[in-house]
């Protein structure tokens, strides 16, 4: 587990000299993105490591001296913290999310899960998600098996992704093919029971038109998916989800977004049914 000194105010140390007025490229940022490459404690959650020989240098032997408390860099540890800031998200997480490390905090908890993906703040109140690029504290081990990365945790993600573009389409809308019994023949179901679901599903999506297309993409790939756990296959669930994908980015969602959205659907109805 890669640790992390924090000073008082519970962040990390500032840039070293040699970072002053964007000398290193402004790193980990989008600039030039990756590991902090500085000797000192430097740029939060890239200069995390588990090299003995950094962790011990004179450079960190400084900020060791002043810290006030410990972090660590999650995704290099390969998991995921969901960091439930107060009791009402900590509510919202024992009913919606499966079981797995909790470790308490001053106000809320986290919760661990092994997997990473990308970080991303206020999912929805009180929830923040650290992994790939966030520091979270270290506040002990935590109590509980800890579980794989559920897709309901990946799918949290998908709202700020999905913010439609202000003045423009943010994607072209590419042809896609269609549902048809040529694609589908292990399905049991009738091609009107399907086509009608779809035409519902799609509905939905189209109508978010201000925000959340693209989590609407997501409930309706897996509600659809879902109708298919019993059929033999294949039942051409890829073809269902880029019709679902063309509606998604018809009202403004990056299609990158909107496919993510999708896949994750149709695996979490894969998962739910196994």
């Amino acid at each position: 587990m890669p640790p992390l000194p924090l000073r008082h105010g519970k962040t990390p140390f500032g840039n070293c000299p040699a970072c002053k007025n964007s000398g290193c490229g402004d790193r980990p940022n989008m600039k030039a993105a990756g590991p902090c490459r500085c000797p000192a404690p430097c740029h939060g959650w890239a200069a995390a490591t588990t090299d003995p020989h950094v962790l011990t240098s004179p450079e960190w032997a400084a900020a060791w001296r002043h810290a006030v408390a410990v972090a660590y860099h999650p995704g290099g540890a390969g998991v995921t913290v969901v960091d439930l800031d107060d009791a009402t998200a900590v509510a919202w997480a024992h009913e919606t999310l499966p079981a797995t490390r909790m470790v308490p905090t001053t106000r809320g908890e986290h919760w661990i899960y092994l997997g990473t993906m990308r970080s991303s703040n206020a999912v929805r109140p009180g929830v923040d998600i650290k992994s790939l690029m966030q520091y979270a504290r270290w506040l002990g081990p935590g109590t509980g098996r800890i579980a794989d990365l559920p897709a309901a945790v990946r799918t949290l993600a998908v709202k700020e992704d999905t913010t439609p573009a202000r003045s423009e389409v943010v994607s072209s809308l590419p042809a896609r093919a269609t549902w048809d019994r040529t694609v589908a023949t292990g399905c049991r179901h009738t091609e009107r029971y399907v086509r009608t679901g779809l035409e519902r599903g799609l509905a939905l999506v189209r109508a978010r038109t201000e925000s959340g297309a693209g989590s609407q993409a997501f409930g309706v790939a897996r509600f659809l998916a879902a109708q298919h756990a019993a059929c033999p296959g294949p039942c051409g669930l890829a073809v269902l989800g880029e019709e679902i994908v063309s509606a998604a980015v018809s009202v403004g969602v990056p299609e990158i977004y909107a496919r993510r959205a999708v896949i994750n659907g149709l695996e979490a109805a894969v998962g739910r049914a196994a």
